[in-house]
């Protein structure tokens, strides 16, 4: 069985120790032999950014036989060695400013150590100056060599405040100090790369770098991180194998349900299908299907900025049609949660239209559709045995038992402690429509139909269930809008069985009443 790297960031740690590594260093090679000096790729978190920095530090520093095998090695001529610097900024995460300029001052030290210090520098952005400066010049000011400089996770230290209008100039202040110098080093670099999750903004972050490639949605670079289809059932086709056999799977079979659970992610117009890399590691490591990326980390600035914007569960369910000048902005200039969720990668591209330049963004796979919307459960009927709840649901659905999964979640509502905006059908629909989305289920809120809009319609296990809900009303008045408006008429191409839901909400015993016709 081959060594599985889950989690492994390091290039020489993963070579060294005979873990599995899938081969991108051609595109590594197109990358630093092309006209791009400075260089910025965005791609959500655990997708490998950092072992991709690692492979370049790795690269500049001429160590040749970590590359035995792989292209690279049949492309690279000269194996030039840099002085190469590499700052890892995700270590800065939740820290106040203190914290963040002593986080600086270690980093910066580090290599102090190698290059000297000078006198008179004192600010992160003198010193860095300095550092690559005397690591490239000889003693008369002669540039001799160039340096390289990588910067991983640029955006860390600012993630978690992005929705504080307090903390945020604060701690971006320090990072745009810290970056200053690098256009001004122009003469003494050879490449500079950096990575991280939002897009970067040359008005708030780098003031003075106006000449750097966002290589972010080019075709060419779109599978530098990740895994795509070709990469799995090719260099990965032994686990494929390992994971089909252990649940009784074809290879084929075992391949689409991996492509359903991670696949889906499109970071250009013509980006093949690409496979979240951590999370297919990690169910190759236990041999079985898990939300393991959400596991990996609580989006918490996400939460947040969904509250700051007044973001709907629905708003981020269903695809959205948009340019690529709406989705693909900084944070600071953002009016809507779009351009974080795609940053992030809770939406991705679904398509491209190249006439009119529209993208159709959506949640890539289950895996984000499931906890993505998990997160966002406990806004809507608390925490206490939320989890036990919903797996006895999916258990009734599954076994086909609808009245049983309504009964558990009527029984469980009744437990959540009431609050002034639950007082509108609009919130229990989208409790609604995150308890569904948790089991599989696609749909949407307020779908049009010929005579009327129906609250929900939702798609669960090979039926359709058409849900209307009323406030202090009756189930009976709900039901009975479904016949009359005729909203079943609407979906009679999905050739589907239709299971029509009447639901009431009391807010006075707080209850919830529900029934069911078929």
């Amino acid at each position: 069985m081959r060594r599985l790297p889950i989690g492994i960031q390091s290039f020489g740690k993963l070579r060294e120790g005979g873990f599995i590594y899938v081969d991108k260093t051609r595109q590594i090679y197109n990358l630093v032999g092309s006209d791009a000096s400075y260089v910025f790729l965005s791609r959500p978190r655990r997708f490998g950014k950092s072992l991709l920095t690692s492979t370049l530090r790795a690269y500049f520093e001429g160590r040749k036989d970590l590359f035995e095998g792989l292209a690279i090695a049949e492309l690279e001529k000269e194996w030039t060695q840099y002085p190469v610097f590499h700052f890892d900024m995700s270590g800065a995460k939740h820290q106040t400013e203190t914290e963040l300029k002593n986080y600086l001052h270690l980093q910066l030290l580090e290599y102090e150590k190698v290059y000297g210090h000078a006198e008179g520098e004192v600010n992160p952005n003198e010193r860095l100056m300095g550092l690559v400066r005397r690591a490239t010049t000889d003693a008369d000011g002669n540039i001799v060599r160039k340096a390289v400089v990588l910067i991983d996770e640029y955006d860390a230290p600012l993630l978690d405040v992005l929705h504080e209008d307090e903390n945020l100039p604060r701690l971006r202040q320090i990072m745009r100090n810290f970056y200053s110098p690098l256009k001004a080093l122009d003469p003494y670099l050879r490449f500079v790369f950096l990575t991280g999750i939002t897009k970067f903004s040359q008005l708030s972050i780098f003031s003075e770098l106006n000449n750097i490639y966002n290589i972010s949605m080019w075709d060419r670079y779109a599978d530098i991180c990740g895994i795509t289809l070709d990469e799995l059932v090719t260099q990965m086709r032994p686990e494929v194998e390992r994971f089909a056999e252990a649940n009784e799977l074809t290879f084929d079979e075992a391949v689409t349900q991996l492509r359903k659970q991670y696949d889906g992610y499109h970071f250009s117009p013509k980006s093949p299908d690409i496979f979240n890399p951590f999370s297919l590691l990690s169910c190759f490591g236990r041999m079985e299907l898990g939300s393991f990326w959400f596991g990996s980390g609580t989006p918490t600035y996400l939460i947040e900025m969904m509250r700051k914007y007044g973001t709907q569960p629905t708003d981020i369910g269903e695809l959205t049609e948009t340019n690529e000048a709406e989705f693909d902005v900084a944070p600071e200039y953002m009016t809507n949660i779009l351009p974080l969720m795609y940053q992030s990668g809770y939406l991705t591209i679904k398509s491209y239209s190249p006439i009119g330049k529209i993208y159709a963004l959506g949640i890539p796979n289950d895996e984000v559709r499931i906890g993505l919307m998990g997160s966002l459960l406990p806004n809507y009927i608390g925490r206490a045995g939320t989890h036990t709840t919903i797996g006895k649901m999916a258990q009734c659905f599954y076994d086909n038992d609808v009245e049983g999964a309504f009964t558990l979640l009527s029984t469980f509502l009744e437990t959540v402690p009431y609050c002034n905006n639950t007082a509108y059908e609009g919130h229990w629909q989208q409790m609604l429509y995150v308890v569904l989305s948790l089991f599989g289920a696609y749909g949407n809120v307020e779908v049009h139909t010929a005579t009327g809009r129906v609250d929900m319609a939702m798609m669960l296990w090979g039926k359709l269930y058409l849900v209307e809900v009323k406030i202090d009303k009756t189930v009976d008045e709900a039901l009975c809008q479904i016949d009359l408006k005729g909203y079943d008429k609407r979906f009679a191409l999905a050739d589907l069985p239709v299971i029509k839901v009447g639901v009431n909400f009391d807010t006075v015993t707080h209850k919830m009443d529900f029934r069911l016709r078929d």
